[in-house]
């Protein structure tokens, strides 16, 4: 028969394994170990290190993401889930990056915000909860709009919601639906964003441009629709004004562009300007420093259309209108 020591350091070794070496007060001494075990591996220069109240840390050096992940929901308690940053990292979405874990618990509960963990008390905890290892983490477009409250820049915003939208991880009418259900307070910028994906822009600086197009009160164009003659595909502009046939194109690397696309792209404007189609291309900076020429270049463009289209082309719009229902992959199969 093993001793009962030997027993107890295997469970605890056990617990330490499964949770990324951290361990709460409450495992280490369900698990045998002494108040002076404990405090002895506590010690200065000891082997563990003390993370957050009744939280530690089984080696030394800095903690890691997941490690601290894990020690936050040993912090917050039994049902308490990983929002904002911290799990929109889980489900591969690039946020702004804050030193702060976001952690839901019901509103029921006592809990105070401690170190590096941000207690949010709800009474609107989600009933799908999803797990990466021993990490719970709430659904996407809860993430999204947990940490888009917390942001005070649209365009950190809209590339967020940019980004689940276009790698299909959350639906537009997911999105909303988080709008809806959720807080009123700091989700301006959040409804900005999603509206745009509505509208069919699908990065930042489309966004801009719409902007930019929406305040000079120029005609409103479609955003990226799809183009054909008969039954041949013939491009997918950033914006496109059917009466005029003029297309505009925001010529951004970040959003649109590797090596690989250049070629595509210029096959792309001769195929459209096969069929008469006015091409014109706006960078990123232009639109944000030079609003008046661009302005000035598509009036110009839209007033010697005459108001005919060039060829009978015709547009698709990809407008996102997604189901309300649509279902959200977890992030261990993203």
């Amino acid at each position: 028969m093993p001793r009962s020591s030997d027993f107890d350091r295997a469970a605890l070794n056990a617990i330490l394994a499964r949770q990324y070496q951290v361990v709460s007060r409450s495992q280490a001494m369900a698990s045998g170990m002494t108040k002076n075990a404990l405090a002895h591996r506590l010690r200065a220069a000891g082997p563990w290190q003390r993370l957050l109240p009744g939280v530690y840390l089984a080696v030394t050096g800095a903690p890691t993401s997941d490690q601290r992940d894990v020690a936050a929901l040993l912090y917050a308690g039994p049902g308490s889930l990983l929002t904002g940053t911290a799990a929109l990292r889980l489900w591969g979405v690039r946020a702004p990056y804050t030193s702060m874990i976001d952690v839901l618990i019901p509103d029921s509960k006592q809990r105070k915000s401690a170190g590096f963990v941000r207690i949010r008390a709800t009474v609107r905890m989600p009933e799908e909860i999803h797990a990466v290892g021993p990490r719970r983490i709430a659904p996407l477009a809860r993430s999204l709009g947990d940490t888009a409250r917390t942001l005070s820049r649209l365009a950190d915003v809209r590339a967020l919601v940019a980004a689940v939208v276009q790698q299909r991880k959350c639906t537009p009418a997911m999105l909303a639906a988080e709008l809806e259900e959720g807080p009123v307070q700091g989700s301006a910028l959040l409804r900005i964003a999603v509206e745009d994906v509505y509208a069919g822009t699908r990065s930042n600086p489309e966004a801009d441009l719409h902007d930019l197009i929406r305040r000079a009160k120029l005609p409103a164009p479609e955003f990226n629709p799809k183009l054909y003659v008969d039954e041949e595909f013939i491009g997918s502009p950033d914006a496109w004004w059917q009466y005029a046939g003029v297309a505009a194109e925001v010529d951004s690397n970040e959003y649109h562009l590797s090596p690989d696309d250049h070629e595509r792209t210029l096959a792309r404007d001769r195929r459209m300007r096969k069929y008469g189609i006015n091409v014109l291309h706006f960078t990123p900076r232009q639109i944000r420093t030079e609003p008046t020429e661009v302005i000035s270049t598509i009036k110009s463009a839209l007033a010697a259309a005459n108001f005919h289209p060039p060829r009978p082309v015709r547009a698709e719009s990809v407008t996102a209108a997604a189901s309300p229902g649509g279902r959200l992959a977890s992030p261990e199969t993203r």
